[in-house]
């Protein structure tokens, strides 16, 4: 019998049988490591436990402590999945099944839609099956034998046809179920421990909306009951902050059906909390050297061919309209009226940088499936900015834009992110626009920005734009969750669409750098992104209401009123709520509407000139002089004190 050599992690070298298992070394290894085991690495590659060696290799038993082994975990309860489903609903044509960052899905056609009551059944038949200790078995089929076999399953001849070779790898799940699949997976449907199905989802075919609908149905898996049960309690909370639910509840905002989905209409509370936004915003590009600028919401469509995005992005832009002079389009971007702005005259090196901000709105055709509450919208505001500069200044510029997205996540209660840096792939594509040496200063200015300010962020090759390498912050929530929030973007390409130049000290015309700079991303997702963070209770500088006086009896309204008036001519937000009801019903009101301070007014408080104040989260804090609450809450907010 013929052997190989396989190395493993501590470098040692074994020589074993050609056709051993992996999981065969891992129990000569350990009992322990082969209970453990969830896939094999080899030579890089994840391979089956259960698949021969039949050549030397480098070989790595990775078990639940690898970050890979839940992804092979969740794409084997993909298969448990089909497979339960089959078995109930055997006219079910399958599509695709892959292991996602959250779980894992499949989808499927059938006329009959699923129903929550049909997701039980599937679920409690996936533990029957799993029961059943089948194993996942990779099996190689000829293509022609192959497409017969799949003959009833349209879907996956369509994936054959497209992907496989004369011979192709397909698994096994007892003797019913099979499917055209690269792999790996677990050794058995024993190995599966925690699990849940979780929604069902309307899906398109390859997610193309001119191929046929599919039902998606999500799930996700755990190697333990306590990570599920973590994951699962998790979900509820992001239930409980949804900002599609609070923006109701507390009357932010809505999407209204006769104006079009995706088209934002803010509530006058809304609409306060946005003002803030955006005026912070705007008071940080006067202090940090931007000049504000206001460009159309319309141009011509020859504006959009010279940038290219008719061509690159038309499918994503509203149709144009037909005006006496021209056909025009809502724009999709800002950059291109930046540009415009900027070439109005010929610049000086002395005049640079020019850096141009605006809060602007903008229109992308999004497909009906994809929106998202304010995450996902056909209109929204980018607080967008573009600066053109020398290269000699542009490390100092991508320093001053990481500068001010961490002030961003400082100032709006944020203090965990993750920052990565999109570097091109060196040419070899030929997909990137830009020369060498200029992806070179490029990349080498963010590397060296992000070293100036000690922010940890990997090089991620051959993930950049196609005109430029890009870093991109992404903050985490309450929850823990990552949102894509800042991104600075270098431009090879619309500087020489549209001839930028600048007169430099050499008294010759050259080409300035562009860079894109957006750091709340778009006014509606940050918005999004706030309610769920602090589940609606903003902290008080962004409250839309931060008071609400409430006598208890009409003896104090005159009391009240005045309250009212020093806390509305100091200026704040404040409500008066006169109404004759108890005072307890009042407060529970204000509450359920997360209004920061309750201010109860009885005759003991109208006679000593104090407020009773109650706090959504602290409750009673007691009696406390009016000027001096005053002066607490005008601290809190000039602070922005983002914590209760």
């Amino acid at each position: 019998m013929s052997s190989v050599q396989i190395t493993l992690p501590d470098g040692s070298v074994q020589s074993i049988a050609a056709g051993t298992r992996p999981i065969d070394v891992a129990r000569w290894i350990s009992p322990r490591l082969a209970d453990d085991a969830v896939v094999a690495r080899v030579n890089g590659q994840l391979w089956d436990l259960t698949r021969g060696l039949d050549s030397d290799a480098k070989l790595e038993i990775l078990t639940p402590k690898n970050s890979e082994s839940l992804e092979v975990y969740r794409h084997s309860t993909a298969h448990l999945l089909a497979a339960a489903v089959l078995e109930l609903f055997p006219e079910t044509k399958l599509g695709i099944g892959p292991p996602i960052e959250t779980g894992f899905y499949y989808d499927f056609q059938r006329d009959e839609p699923f129903t929550p009551d049909d997701l039980e059944k599937i679920e409690t038949r996936m533990w029957e099956i799993q029961a059943r200790d089948l194993p996942y078995e990779r099996k190689y089929t000829p293509k022609p034998e192959g497409l017969k076999l799949y003959a009833d399953q349209p879907m996956k001849i369509e994936l054959i046809n497209e992907r496989a070779g004369d011979i192709f790898s397909e698994y096994t799940l007892g003797p019913n179920f099979i499917d055209f699949c690269r792999g790996p997976h677990i050794p058995s449907t024993k190995k599966i421990k925690a699990f849940k199905l979780l929604s069902i989802a309307g899906a398109y075919w390859k997610g193309d909306e001119h191929n046929q609908r599919l039902q998606r149905i999500y799930g996700t898996a755990f190697f333990s009951k306590k990570d599920l049960e973590e994951y699962l309690n998790k979900l509820e909370e992001a239930k409980r902050r949804d900002h599609r639910k609070l923006g109701q509840e507390l009357d932010l905002f809505s999407i209204q059906d006769l104006a079009g989905p995706g088209l934002v209409f803010f509530h006058p509370k809304g609409a306060i909390i946005r003002k803030l936004i955006e005026d912070w915003m705007r008071d940080q590009y006067l202090k940090r050297g931007y000049s504000l600028v206001y460009t159309p919401h319309v141009m011509r469509a020859d504006l959009w061919n010279t940038s290219g995005h008719l061509k690159n992005f038309g499918e994503n832009m509203f149709a144009g309209m037909e005006l006496d002079d021209a056909e025009y389009r809502l724009k999709p971007m800002n950059c291109p009226g930046h540009i415009l702005i900027y070439r109005d005259k010929l610049r000086s090196y002395r005049e640079l940088p020019v850096r141009l901000g605006e809060l602007g709105t903008v229109y992308r055709y999004e497909r009906s499936g994809t929106m998202h509450g304010l995450l996902r919208v056909r209109g929204f505001t980018q607080d967008d900015a573009h600066i053109f500069c020398t290269p000699g200044q542009i490390e100092d510029e991508v320093v001053g834009c990481l500068e001010f997205a961490m002030d961003v996540l400082k100032t709006f209660g944020f203090d965990q992110y993750d920052a990565e840096i999109s570097t091109w792939d060196g040419g070899a594509s030929g997909k990137y626009m830009g020369t060498a040496e200029e992806w070179d200063i490029a990349e080498k200015a963010l590397m060296r920005a992000v070293e100036r300010l000690h922010i940890n962020a990997p090089v991620i090759r051959d993930e950049a734009a196609f005109y430029g390498p890009k870093i991109d912050v992404k903050l985490l929530d309450a929850l823990g969750r990552k949102w894509q929030l800042s991104t600075v973007q270098f431009d090879f390409n619309l500087p020489r669409r549209f001839e930028l130049e600048y007169v430099a000290e050499d008294g010759k015309k050259h080409q300035p750098l562009m860079v894109h700079r957006a750091l709340y991303g778009s006014v509606e997702r940050f918005f999004g992104t706030l309610v769920e963070h602090y589940a609606g209770a903003f902290p008080v500088w962004l409250a839309p209401v931060q008071a609400v006086v409430m006598p208890i009896t009409d003896r104090q309204l005159e009391y009240a009123r005045s309250v009212h008036e020093r806390l509305e001519a100091a200026g704040f937000r404040v409500q008066l709520d006169d109404r004759k009801e108890k005072v307890n019903l009042k407060i529970r009101e204000a509450q359920v509407q997360k209004t920061p301070y309750m201010l109860v007014v009885g005759d003991r408080e109208a006679e000593s000139g104090t407020v009773a104040v109650r706090h959504r989260k602290h409750a009673d804090m007691g009696a406390k002089p009016l000027d001096q609450f005053i002066a607490d809450l005008r601290a809190a907010v000039d602070l922005k004190v983002a914590t209760d």
